[in-house]
């Protein structure tokens, strides 16, 4: 009891350090057993920072998940990907909880989502629910955890939001009990001139050492070129009894001792999170795969509450005649971490051409013959100097055209239209795909026809060309043909497009429709009351983006008693 009390007090401290506000221990652990993190709120993910934490289920799937707080059920959603079997409880106190990646809820939820799947003739959902359909208590068992959707191994992805504004928030500041005694672990930084484009240069990179907490290069550094630098720092957190990296949860830099800004994550709403390629340097992860969190504003970075006291504009560092840098990190717990280093000026010569300069937060377009591409002006979160190319690309009904380089992120999709350069036969309008290369992948959408052009929706810079697709998905069976199954038996089945994706797949038994889930390339039924006993015919119908159609028998027996 006395170690309980200790540990309360801890947490309570922490949060009053912080400046927390959030109610200390209003939610329970949804686990039954100990919180052990695999992902912490504010981690850098491929175009978006992560919402919640991933509570760790011993490798294991169907681990009971209890409601956090008291509250109701408002809204279910099933899906091939994202949270995959989700459930959210709206709670009285203002905020909302969220339990992703599970498998069946309790038994009264889940027998309402099969029905509505059969009367819907859709197995992904989306149900919002009153506060007396669903009423819960805080310790009342909801579902099981499982592996769906967007997951990669088994685990329970959590997330607290203020239910008004729907924003995500950092589950770490509410007093979970959570035992981590490890300070951040800083492993590089990263130096810019402050008046290029990120993009445009090639910052100075320096490994840090360790030395009780504190870290430092090991040698001098000397900036060139620039009085005003930027500043980006290679950081991962950890805790106690896992291995996994985490993310720090405020960074502070100063010179001579005088704070120049901070760094909070915490609060980052859906609508906003692709901002994450303007709080981490996404040239520096697309080339080494690292992330390296920026200690300054991007011109076209628009979650700027994240930074707070700047005292320059965007954060960034004029140097003096001598420059002491101290960097303080902390994580969710306290634990804090120290970078110091000094900073020399030497003035060299830096002369920077561009003939076809774009710029961050207004319109820019590319606009020839055969290609044009129009970008909105949220579009780009610094300037770039605009590279285009045009080469042959092989086997190809279009050029192969070079759209700027793939390090460069895009935050809104733009519509890409290229006029093929070849006759395009009347009965392959329907077929044809813009074809991506990143320098490294491969990867297609289905292009629309409009005035002799076609269009594709896009996200990311980099080779584009045009190219036919009539090749159908492949079904195959994960099970022999004819084999005899039970209720409760899975039936699996390998679905896969070779250009684009499929686009859906339909599954009737007997000419019945039957609910056919997804998680990724993999395609299961669930032997159940809508499989008669005896001889069964199973039916599949996959579409890819392009209309071509693949269909699919597979026969097996329900040994029903």
């Amino acid at each position: 009891m006395i170690r309980m009390l200790v540990c309360c007090l801890m947490f309570s401290l922490v949060a009053s350090a912080q400046g927390n506000a959030y109610p200390q221990h209003y939610f329970r652990n949804p686990l039954a057993i100990p919180m052990l993190l695999a992902g912490n709120f504010g981690e850098c993910r491929p175009g978006h920072f992560h919402s919640g934490i991933d509570i760790k289920t011993e490798g294991h799937e169907n681990l009971p998940v209890f409601a956090a707080a008291d509250g109701y059920i408002s809204r279910i959603k099933l899906e091939p990907g994202g949270f995959g079997h989700a459930i959210y409880i709206t709670h009285p106190n203002g905020y909302t909880t969220l339990y992703a990646h599970l498998n069946d809820f309790f038994p009264a939820l889940q027998k309402l989502v099969h029905a509505e799947q059969y009367a819907r003739l859709s197995w992904t959902l989306d149900l919002r629910f009153t506060p007396d359909q669903f009423p819960v208590s805080k310790g009342q068992w909801i579902a099981q955890s499982g592996n769906t959707g967007g997951s990669t191994a088994p685990h329970l992805h959590f997330e607290i939001r203020n239910t008004q504004t729907e924003h995500p928030l950092n589950p770490q500041l509410f007093g979970f009990a959570i035992q981590d005694n490890i300070a951040p672990k800083p492993s590089a930084i990263a130096i810019y001139d402050a008046q290029k484009s990120v993009y445009e240069q090639k910052p100075l990179q320096f490994k840090l050492q360790a030395n009780e907490g504190q870290y430092a290069p090991e040698d001098s550094i000397v900036v060139c070129s620039s009085k005003q630098i930027n500043l980006a720092l290679a950081v991962n957190d950890f805790m106690n009894l896992s291995d996994n990296t985490l993310s720090i949860y405020t960074a502070e830099w100063y010179l001579n001792d005088s704070l120049q800004g901070k760094l909070t994550l915490d609060d980052i709403g859906y609508d906003e999170t692709r901002y994450l390629n303007a709080c981490a340097d996404y040239k520096l992860h697309h080339e080494l795969g690292t992330w390296y969190n920026y200690l300054f504003v991007l011109p076209n970075n628009q979650l700027t509450r994240l930074y707070t006291q700047l005292k320059t504009e965007r954060g960034y560092i004029q140097l003096a005649e001598h420059n002491k840098v101290r960097i303080v990190l902390q994580d969710n717990s306290g634990n804090t971490s120290t970078v110091r280093f000094d900073l020399q000026y030497k003035e060299c010569n830096s002369v920077a051409n561009c003939s076809n300069l774009w710029q961050a937060a207004k319109q820019n377009q590319i606009a020839t013959p055969n290609v044009t591409m129009q970008l909105s002006p949220n579009s780009l979160y610094d300037a770039i100097c605009f590279e285009f190319q045009k080469t042959y690309q092989n086997n190809a009904l279009s050029s192969r055209y070079q759209l700027h380089q793939a390090y460069v992120p895009l935050h809104q999709y733009v519509d890409l239209s290229i006029k093929p350069e070849r006759v395009v036969p009347f009965a392959l309008n329907r077929k044809i795909v813009l074809v991506y290369h990143d320098g490294a992948k491969q990867s297609a959408k289905a292009a629309q026809l409009s005035n002799a052009w076609y269009t594709a929706s896009v996200r990311n810079f980099g080779a584009y060309w045009l190219a036919v697709d009539t090749t159908a998905p492949t079904i195959k069976s994960m099970q022999k043909q004819g084999i005899a199954v039970l209720p409760g038996k899975v039936l699996r089945f390998k679905i896969s497009d070779n250009y684009t994706s499929v686009k859906k797949c339909t599954a009737t038994i007997n000419g019945q429709w039957l609910c056919l889930e997804q998680h990724e390339e993999d395609w299961f039924y669930v032997i159940d009351e809508h499989c008669p006993k005896g001889k069964n015919k199973l039916e599949l119908v996959a579409v890819d983006e392009n209309g071509n159609e693949r269909k699919y028998s597979y026969f097996f027996k329900n040994e029903l008693p």
